[in-house]
């Protein structure tokens, strides 16, 4: 295990603790996506189906366990103990719209077309685009309290850590995993505009506006999309690439 991987790994843990000390020490899981945390739920669940059965290391059995107990405990913190702070108006993505893409692509594009590694390649992908509805979340509600900007920043510095983690241990051991390094990419990028808000502007402002004004370019889609009312599928490929090369000027 390289600095990286120890790097990577630890923010990612510095980012569940913020999130599990947020809602606790507040009472309330206002802000927080309960849809992102049910897809972090799946991922942990499908990527750790070989917890009893193929022991790597005891570093590699204490974080997938950690990882598990603390994804079930966010969720539980959300759906049960504080249910009645859950803003479900406001985290309206529709999660199919990110979980079947992942399963099919995990079907046709994997390392092994076994249960195991077809599901291990799921989570991967699903990973990637897990944070979305947290990310649509805040454009539709125009503000983030400080505390779930330092959340997302730790959640991003994680998948960045664990690019440069493969990008040594390609010039160290001659390793790259392709799967893994694309869907790494794609959920780093997600986080890119995040970041030079975060860096640029500093702590979010419980009420600000502007924060918030960059991430709406990204995800400025018709919210009858992701909302109640279901927009046919056949039109979701015309919002999603009107959107992916509308360019809105400064």
């Amino acid at each position: 295990m390289n600095i990286f991987r120890l790097a990577a790994d630890s923010a990612h843990l510095v980012a569940i603790a913020i999130l599990l000390a947020k809602i606790w020490m507040t009472r309330s899981c206002a802000g927080i996506s309960g849809r992102s945390q049910i897809l972090f739920l799946i991922v942990f669940v499908s990527r750790y189906l070989d917890l009893f059965t193929n022991f790597v290391s005891l570093y590699n059995s204490v974080m997938k366990i950690l990882f598990l107990a603390s994804s079930i405990a966010t969720v539980y913190l959300m759906f049960v103990k504080f249910r009645a702070t859950y803003d479900k108006n406001h985290d309206v993505f529709r999660l199919e719209l990110l979980i079947v893409p992942a399963f099919v692509l995990a079907l046709l594009v994997n390392h092994e077309y076994s249960v195991m590694e077809i599901m291990w390649t799921f989570s991967i992908y699903l990973e990637a685009v897990a944070i979305m509805p947290q990310l649509f979340m805040l454009s539709r509600t125009g503000s983030a309290e400080t505390i779930t900007a330092h959340y997302l920043f730790a959640l991003g510095s994680y998948r960045a850590l664990y690019i440069l983690n493969w990008v040594f241990r390609y010039y160290t051991e001659s390793f790259l995993d392709p799967i893994a390094v694309v869907a790494g990419i794609v959920q780093t990028v997600l986080y890119a505009d995040f970041f030079y808000l975060y860096v640029t502007r500093g702590n979010y402002s419980t009420k600000s506006q502007h924060s918030i004004a960059s991430i709406n370019y990204y995800y400025k889609i018709d919210s009858s999309l992701f909302g109640v009312d279901a927009t046919p599928l056949i039109l979701c490929l015309d919002y999603l690439l009107e959107d992916f090369f509308y360019h809105e000027p400064y």
